[in-house]
Order: structure tokens, then C-alpha cells, then sequence
């Protein structure tokens, strides 16, 4: 009986990226992490939230809490427009599967980036605090910042436990 434990090379494959713009800079985040995007709705508030969760909607019956990145970043407040958009991801929250909304102010593009077009993230330069970048993707002559959101919407920052968050970057 032969047994063949050898498998052909994998292939790597790019990853998909969704880029999209937050006070005027392009991050990106996995494709596979994305539900859905979705048009700016009017948020409800709810007393007590962390400053960074802006309140919840409604998406097709299920409440979302809504996350402001760019204030979780510590890049300021921006303008709701025409082209403000919900980015609906799942991330694991006190071991549950959860939906979120990061409010963005635009979205841009798909982005295929193979593991050579990703660099480590600089130590400094960006606006976005180094602790949140998974690295650097360039993308012909320019390079695209990709979040790290296990960290970025980890439970501990969303609450704000983790100390100093604004000010680890630039």
C-alpha cells in the first residue's frame, strides 16, 4: 500500500483587499472579512457606548453597532457624504462571532496583493497608530495601509482599556 503524503506545490495566490478612504488616506482590509457594504443609514445612539461606537442600525432586522475607525485612529471627526458607506465585517468579540459597520468615508477598490507586495509597517509616517497596520501593500507606485482588525476592533480598544491607542502611531 502506498501512501503518496507528498502534494504539489501550492500556488500562492493574491489575497483580495477592499480599499477604502478614511480622512483621506486609503486602508485596506481582507476581502474574506467583508459581509457587506452598505449606503450611509441614520444611526441610533446609545448612552454608555465607547467613544468610537457610534451608536447601532438596523441592517434587515439584525442590530449592528456602528465603529468610527478614523476616531478609533485618533484622525478626527469627518463629514457624513453622498459617498459615506458601512463596511459590515465579523470579528470575534468575547468568543462570539459579531457583525460590526466601519463607518468609511468612501470605498475604492478590490486589491490583489500576493505576499511579496506586502511590507512591515513603518515606524513612523503614518497617521494611523503603527500597532493597527498589518503592513504596507503596494500597488504599482504607491503603497495602501492594511489594518489589522483582530487588534484594531479587539474588544479591549473598542472599550478603550487599551491605553495610549492614539497615540502609538506617527
Amino acid at each position: 500500500m502506498s501512501t503518496n503524503t507528498s502534494t504539489a506545490p501550492e500556488i500562492a495566490r493574491p489575497a483580495q483587499y477592499l480599499g477604502f478612504s478614511l480622512a483621506g488616506e486609503t486602508y485596506a482590509i481582507e476581502l474574506l472579512r467583508i459581509r457587506e457594504i452598505i449606503e450611509h443609514v441614520p444611526i441610533t445612539r446609545v448612552p454608555g457606548m465607547p467613544p468610537a461606537v457610534l451608536g447601532v442600525i438596523n441592517l434587515r432586522g439584525r442590530v449592528v453597532p456602528v465603529v468610527d475607525l478614523a476616531m478609533t485612529m485618533g484622525l478626527g471627526p469627518r463629514p457624513i457624504t453622498r459617498w459615506t458607506c458601512f463596511v459590515i465585517v465579523e470579528v470575534m468579540l468575547d468568543g462570539e462571532r459579531t457583525a460590526l459597520g466601519l463607518l468609511a468615508d468612501s470605498v475604492s477598490e478590490v486589491i490583489d496583493l500576493g505576499a511579496d507586495d506586502i511590507e512591515p509597517p513603518p515606524a513612523f509616517g503614518t497617521r494611523a497608530p503603527v500597532g493597527y497596520l498589518r503592513g504596507m501593500g503596494r500597488q504599482e507606485q504607491r503603497f495602501i495601509l492594511l489594518l489589522d482588525l483582530e487588534r484594531l476592533l479587539s474588544a479591549e480598544e473598542l472599550l478603550g482599556l487599551v491605553g495610549g491607542a492614539a497615540s502609538g502611531g506617527a
